[in-house]
C-alpha cells in the first residue's frame, strides 16, 4: 500500500457533500488553526501552498478562526502579503534565544518581539481591511484565581480547573470566560457561542496586537495581558484553553471548513490532552476538512516527533534550532503532495471519516 505524507479527513457532513460533488475551493467559508505553539512550524509550508494555490480561488467573506499559534498563523494570513508575514514570522521563530534560565518576563518580551516582526509596520491596517479574510481571534479572560500572576496561587487554580475538567468540561467556566475578539465586517459561524461564559470584542487597530499576544499567553510560561482596549478590565490568556483544537461551530450551513492541523484528531480543551474519551461535538465539525501531517511522515522528521514547547528544556538551542530548520525543509513535501491532490482533484478519493 502506498504511503502518504499528508491525511485528509472530514465530518460526516463534508465527507457526502465531496464525494457527491466535488471540492470547489470557493466552497470554503471558515479556515480554522489550533493550539499548538512550536508545532506549528510542521505547517509553514503547508500554509504558503494554501495562501498560493487554493486562497485565490475562494470567495470571501473568509472567516479565520484561531486560538493560540493559530491566530499567529492567520496574522500573517490576512496581510496583503501573507508569504512575507510567514517568512518573517518563520525567521523570528526559529532564531529567538534566550538565558541560561529565562523567567517569564523574558519569555513575554520575546513573543511581543516576534509579534512586532510579524505585524511589521501596517500588519495591523492590512488585517482589519482585507477584502478576503476576517479575522476573529479566541482567547480567554481569567477568573478568581486564575487570574493572578502570584506563581503558587496560579497553579492551583490550574490545578484545581484540570481536575474539575475531568468530571465535566463546562466546570471551566468557573474559572475561565470565551473571549471572542471578531471582525464586526461580517458575524461568523460561531458568533453565538453556547457551552461557556462569552464576550464579544470588536477588533480594531487599538486592540488586535494585544488580542493576539493574549491568545497565546500560555499560563506559567507568559505573562497574560491585562486590560485589554475594549475588552472588559482583567487578565486575557491563552485562548487554548477552553478551544484547544477549536470544539466550536465550524462551518455555516452551506459552506466548509479548512482545518490545516498537527494531528488528525481534535481535542476539545488544554486539559483534556490526556482525556482520550474527550472528543467535539459531531455538529461542530459536520462540515469539516481536516488536514495534518500523516505517522509516516512524523516518522521522519528530526527525533521522530513534531517541534514542540518540550525542544526548549530537551536539546541545546544549537540542537534545537538544527531540527527546526529542518523540519521546516523537510514539510516541503505537505505543500507538494497538498498541491498535487488540489490539481489532481484527488481529495475525495483520499478523504477519509473524521472518526
Amino acid at each position: 500500500m502506498a504511503t502518504h505524507s499528508l491525511t485528509f479527513r472530514a465530518g460526516k457532513g463534508a465527507l457526502q457533500s465531496i464525494r457527491k460533488d466535488g471540492f470547489d475551493a470557493a466552497s470554503i467559508g471558515t479556515i480554522a488553526g489550533a493550539s499548538g505553539g512550536a508545532k506549528w512550524l510542521v505547517l509553514s509550508q503547508l500554509d504558503r501552498a494554501i495562501l498560493c494555490n487554493l486562497v485565490p480561488r475562494m470567495r470571501g467573506p473568509i472567516h479565520l478562526i484561531g486560538s493560540s499559534i493559530g491566530s499567529w498563523r492567520f496574522a500573517c494570513y490576512a496581510q496583503d502579503d501573507p508569504l512575507a508575514a510567514i517568512q518573517r514570522f518563520e525567521n523570528a521563530y526559529l532564531a529567538q534565544s534566550y538565558s541560561a534560565r529565562p523567567d517569564i518576563h523574558e519569555i513575554t518580551e520575546k513573543s511581543r518581539e516576534i509579534l512586532a516582526i510579524v505585524l511589521g509596520e501596517t500588519g495591523v491596517d492590512e488585517i482589519l481591511s482585507s477584502a478576503l479574510f476576517r479575522t476573529h481571534i479566541m482567547a480567554v479572560r481569567s477568573r478568581h484565581i486564575t487570574a493572578t500572576e502570584n506563581r503558587g496561587l496560579l497553579a492551583a487554580g490550574l490545578i484545581s480547573a484540570a481536575l474539575m475538567n475531568t468530571m465535566s468540561r463546562k466546570s471551566l467556566g468557573l474559572f475561565f470566560e470565551r473571549a471572542l475578539f471578531y471582525d464586526s465586517r461580517d458575524a461568523p459561524p460561531f458568533f453565538e457561542l453556547q457551552g461557556f461564559p462569552l464576550q464579544r470584542i470588536g477588533l480594531s487597530a487599538l486592540n488586535l496586537a494585544d488580542a493576539v499576544l493574549a491568545t497565546g499567553s500560555i499560563p506559567l510560561v507568559l505573562s497574560g495581558v491585562r486590560d485589554i482596549p475594549g475588552a472588559a478590565p482583567g487578565m486575557y490568556r491563552d485562548g487554548g484553553v477552553i478551544d484547544y483544537h477549536l470544539d466550536l461551530p465550524h462551518s455555516a450551513e452551506e459552506k466548509l471548513t479548512l482545518f490545516p492541523h498537527f494531528y488528525d484528531r481534535i481535542v476539545p480543551g488544554w486539559f483534556d490532552k490526556k482525556l482520550p474519551w474527550r472528543k467535539p461535538h459531531p455538529g461542530n465539525v459536520d462540515r469539516t476538512v481536516l488536514i495534518s501531517p500523516s505517522a509516516e511522515f512524523v516518522r521522519k522528521l528530526p527525533h521522530a516527533k513534531i517541534p514542540d514547547r518540550s525542544d526548549f528544556a530537551n536539546y541545546s538551542p544549537d540542537e534545537r534550532v538544527t531540527a527546526w530548520r529542518a523540519c521546516v525543509a523537510a514539510c516541503a513535501e505537505l505543500a507538494d503532495e497538498f498541491n498535487e491532490v488540489m490539481v489532481k482533484d484527488q481529495l475525495a478519493a483520499r478523504l477519509q471519516p473524521l472518526w
